[in-house]
């Protein structure tokens, strides 16, 4: 390659002279690279020397060590800088010339240094090089400096100078760079202790609620702060006692400690000054961020749920976070009207505390939840109350509380027997006194069976039970065991009285129809015409429940019946908008046509068929899943014991914090033994009080687990569908249930309660894959029997009178299809609003709320 030498041509002299800033910005980044290819080591090394003594390294280690770490850091500064000097050199002109062309395509200024070999001989080529060095004039000439190569990763192939970088901005974050001062006390003549040598740190933390960070007070420059109340400062003060103190106006504190004190710590409770006196001393002055109260912003409206739910909004905010916040009821006796089971005075008027729910993701400096209980089976349902709300934040200060007062909200009975019942129960439970009247009224109820005032025959048996029970109680003074199973009795009745079956709720339906007629023709008031007209809505609602839960029991619709071509489906949007219509029509003083859309709501109920199926006796695959269903039934029930029985090993108080509405503590099928151990649902219920007594809880649990798996292998045996993909699967889950029951039985005896739940949620788990398998089986069976023809040109066959599909081709144990459209969200946002409120009842298991919580967070 030819040198670029001053022997070049005019044209080359006059382009080259024309690019001197740009060589000199090209010299400039030759430069720069030569000085950080050579000094990289030095100021990796003067970084990590700066985080170590940023950090306080110094401060742990002996002044001997201190001295010879530093002698080799300084030994070996000064050779990596006497070697980075001697690499560095300065570019010259023809290196920038080099670099500049390496940059430029064909490499210009190389052809304008060329000369042709031939020489000007031949005018042709003279003329061809002269045109050539022109374009590549016109390259040069619009040349941009290069731009630097920093790259030393061939150099520091470990990453050494990143690890360096890497400690400094640690020691940034974390350390101080006051802290380096410290190494000058150890030089000679430092270790004697005088006023120079005094010195400080300090910390302000603010209260942890705040969220804010701590403050290192060497790094605040003298002047103002503003500080949350409540804030700790915490002094240290080194050298002579004496040298330093600490005066300050902020904690206002009674008994204050000597100023000089070595370590000193107080709170941020008022404005003033906080000042270090003595060599290097600062002074602050301290501002104060209060911490307000909380507040409850606003209350909304109490509501009631069909089912007698009640649901009160509310609205809470802080300057940092709401902590907790509680409801307290108390019966608002004045208000009450004292006549018949009301007129004794009350034994029970202490007030009823409740936990407000907050949420549980997400800020809570302002909030809006809604507090929801069911007080159906208290005793004050449906009187007078006045209801306390109040907040505390995490600093323990307290909202103002707000107050409201209303009717408790209860569900409502329609069944006149059931309401009679209710209306006892609570009178029993408001006073003892009450107990004589209670049982002649029971005994009034029960004179003439015949009457038609029971609709069944165990109706009066079960009345004339608990009357029994009652009577035989009264002259010992109705203890309060005995007053509480017989109001328990009372309530469980009427409910079932309440609830009923289909035909009940069809009934029930029939006569709020009937009133609400009744009522218009008469002229009832608008407020008399409301009350009927929810009653109606109610009733409905109840006869749809019992209608669903009808379908769901039975094992398949009937095939081999078609609904007529033109029979008419109704949803349950239609419905509600019908009833809409007809309140619509009454508020517009328009009964005719109410009255008539109301005829018509009637004829349509009245034409309403339940489509049923298995008219005949069930097939043994009906029968294996009824038998399935049962066992994973009480299955479930086992699991709910052994888990209430791991409750009450970490906290043995677990049963006095259940209520009403906690199941598998008061029975429910398929939840297990019931909490207070008066009996309970599943296998073994009958032999679960002798094993209690004779081995203990987890014995008896383990013989319970034992016979439920012997049961399961008995139902596997003669399981049907053997041979078909579908059978064999179910045949194959079944054993892992089986397998998964025989691991929870050996944990059980071992009294391993954790390891055995873990075990029985495998076998409930396999026992649902197992009915579903077994269904997939029955309906392949179907199809093949030549009937999906029939299905499939009866659109409407396989649904129930809401059109709604109960299953894939409707056979029990598959999921396709079910709870189309609207029900799906509204069932999952009833589900998701009863896990968040139990999650918010302080008095629940703390091993129960956290699971609670946990649910919440993947939604």
């Amino acid at each position: 390659m030819a040198r670029y030498d001053d022997a070049r041509p005019d044209r080359a002299k006059t382009v080259l002279s024309k690019l001197s800033w740009v060589l000199s910005l090209t010299r400039l980044g030759l430069f720069s690279e030569r000085v950080i290819r050579a000094f990289w080591p030095v100021w990796s090394l003067i970084f990590v020397v700066s985080a170590a003594l940023m950090m306080g390294v110094q401060d742990a280690m002996s002044v001997e060590a201190v001295w010879s770490i530093g002698l080799i850091c300084l030994a070996a500064l000064l050779f990596l800088t006497w070697r980075g000097a001697r690499q560095v050199t300065l570019p010259s002109r023809n290196e920038a010339l080099i670099r500049l062309d390496d940059t430029l395509p064909g490499r210009p200024v190389q052809s304008l240094m060329d000369h042709p070999a031939m020489g000007d001989a031949d005018p042709a080529t003279a003329a061809i090089w002269r045109a050539h060095q022109t374009r590549m004039a016109d390259r040069a000439a619009n040349a941009r400096p290069p731009k630097p190569n920093w790259a030393v990763s061939h150099l520091d192939p470990f990453g050494l100078r990143f690890t360096a970088l890497l400690l400094l901005a640690v020691a940034l974050l974390f350390g101080s760079v006051s802290r380096m001062s410290s190494v000058s006390a150890m030089a000679p003549g430092g270790a004697t202790p005088s006023l120079a040598e005094a010195s400080w740190e300090g910390w302000i933390t603010p209260p942890s609620y705040t969220g804010l960070p701590t403050l290192y007070l060497n790094d605040q420059p003298a002047g103002s702060l503003e500080l949350p109340e409540n804030s700790l400062v915490t002094l240290r003060l080194y050298g002579e006692i004496g040298t330093l103190t600490v005066n300050e106006t902020v904690s206002a504190r009674v008994e204050v400690p000597s100023a000089a004190d070595p370590a000193q710590s107080f709170s941020v409770q008022q404005e003033g000054t906080l000042e270090i006196a003595g060599a290097n001393g600062r002074s602050w002055s301290i501002g104060l961020v209060p911490d307000h109260p909380p507040q409850l912003t606003t209350v909304g409206d109490v509501e009631t749920s069909a089912r007698g739910e009640m649901s009160l909004p509310f609205s809470a905010s802080d300057d940092y976070e709401v902590a907790s916040g509680t409801a307290v009821m108390a019966l608002n006796l004045g208000a009450v009207l004292r006549q018949h089971g009301l007129a004794p005075e009350p034994e029970e008027t202490a007030p009823v505390p409740m936990q407000l729910p907050l949420p549980i993701a997400g800020t809570r400096d302002a909030f809006d939840e809604t507090l929801i209980d069911d007080f159906s089976a208290h005793a004050w349902a449906h009187l007078p109350v006045t209801l306390t709300l109040q907040v505390t934040d995490a600093a323990g200060q307290n909202s103002m509380p707000m107050t409201v007062d209303f009717d408790l909200p209860a569900r409502r009975f329609f069944d006149p027997l059931a309401n009679a019942l209710v209306e006892l129960r609570r009178d029993l439970l408001w006073s003892r006194e009450n107990g004589p009247r209670v049982a002649q009224l029971m005994r009034a109820i029960s004179h003439r069976p015949d009457e038609g005032i029971f609709r069944k025959d165990k109706d009066y048996l079960r009345l004339r039970t608990i009357l029994r029970h009652l009577e035989r109680v009264l002259p010992a003074g109705l203890p309060d065991e005995d007053r509480l199973e017989i109001t328990d009795e009372l309530w469980a009745f009427a409910l079932e009285l309440e609830e009923g079956d289909l035909d009940d709720a069809l009934e029930r339906m029939a006569r709020a129809q009937e009133r609400l007629a009744e009522a218009m023709k008469n002229g009832a008031s608008q407020e008399e015409i409301d009350r009927l007209m929810q009653e109606l809505r109610e009733a409905t609602q109840d006869y749809l429940r019992q209608l669903a839960r009808r379908n769901s029991e039975d094992q398949q619709f009937s095939q081999n019946q078609q609904q007529p071509q033109n029979g008419m489906q109704m949803t349950q949007d239609d419905l509600q908008r019908m009833m809409d219509r007809i309140q619509e029509l009454m508020e517009q003083g328009r009964m005719a046509e109410a009255q008539q859309a109301l005829e018509e709501f009637q004829r349509l109920m009245e034409n309403m068929r339940v489509t049923q199926g298995g008219q005949g006796q069930p097939s043994p695959g009906e029968q294996a899943l009824d038998e399935l269903g049962e066992t994973l039934r009480n299955q479930q029930g086992l699991s709910d014991q052994a888990f209430r029985q791991l409750q009450e090993q970490f906290n043995p108080n677990a049963r006095a914090g259940q209520n009403s509405e906690n199941e598998g503590y008061s029975g429910g099928e398929g939840r297990g033994q019931s909490h207070d151990g008066t009996g309970g649902s599943g296998q073994g219920e009958g032999e679960s009080g002798e094993g209690q007594e004779g081995q203990g809880l987890e014995g008896a649990l383990a013989d319970r687990q034992q016979a439920l798996r012997q049961e399961l292998e008995r139902q596997r045996n003669g399981l049907p569908g053997q041979g078909t993909p579908e059978g064999d699967a179910a045949r194959e889950a079944l054993g892992r249930a089986g397998e998964a029951m025989d691991g929870a039985e050996e944990a059980l005896r071992n009294q391993d309660l954790a390891e055995a739940i873990d075990q029985q949620s495998e076998a409930m788990e396999a026992l649902r894959e197992g009915m579903r398998s077994l269904g997939e089986a029955l309906a392949q069976n179907q199809q093949q029997g030549g009937q999906e023809g029939q299905a499939q040109n009866s659109p409407g066959a396989a649904r129930d009178p809401l059109g709604r599909n109960p299953g894939q081709q409707g056979m029990p144990g598959t999921e396709q299809g079910l709870l189309q459209g609207e029900d799906v969200y509204r069932r999952a946002q009833d589900l998701l609003e009863e896990i968040r409120r139990r999650a918010g009842e302080g008095e629940r298991p703390e091993l129960e709320r956290n699971y609670l919580k946990r649910l919440l967070d993947r939604f």
